[in-house]
């Protein structure tokens, strides 16, 4: 798992978890930082502090301080799980049972 720190410009992750307080989380949660949401990283001030996130169609200024609590799945987590799911289905012997059931 990474923070949303991590990512560079233009890098998307899906949110995880805010590990911050009670008031500064339910406010990102009200703007749309709610897990299972992608974040996009916009682009940096050329200081490189504040960046900018795309998330629900807004865009919000986060510092690095408050982007460093919130956890995401990156891009290589989020190709890594979706091996593992298709290893996993693909060793499973129920599934295909399962899928023709449902059908």
């Amino acid at each position: 798992m990474s923070v949303l720190s991590q990512l560079h410009v233009g890098e998307s992750g899906e949110l995880v978890a805010l590990d911050l307080p009670e008031s500064v989380q339910n406010h990102l949660m009200h703007l749309g930082f709610v897990p299972g949401e992608v974040v996009t990283v916009l682009r940096k001030a050329p200081a490189g502090d504040p960046t900018v996130y795309g998330v629900d169609g807004m865009e919000i200024a986060l510092r690095h301080e408050t982007a460093d609590s919130i956890q995401v799945y990156g891009p290589v987590e989020k190709a890594l799980l979706a091996a593992e799911r298709e290893e996993a289905a693909a060793s499973d012997p129920e599934v295909p049972e399962f899928v023709e059931a449902a059908r």
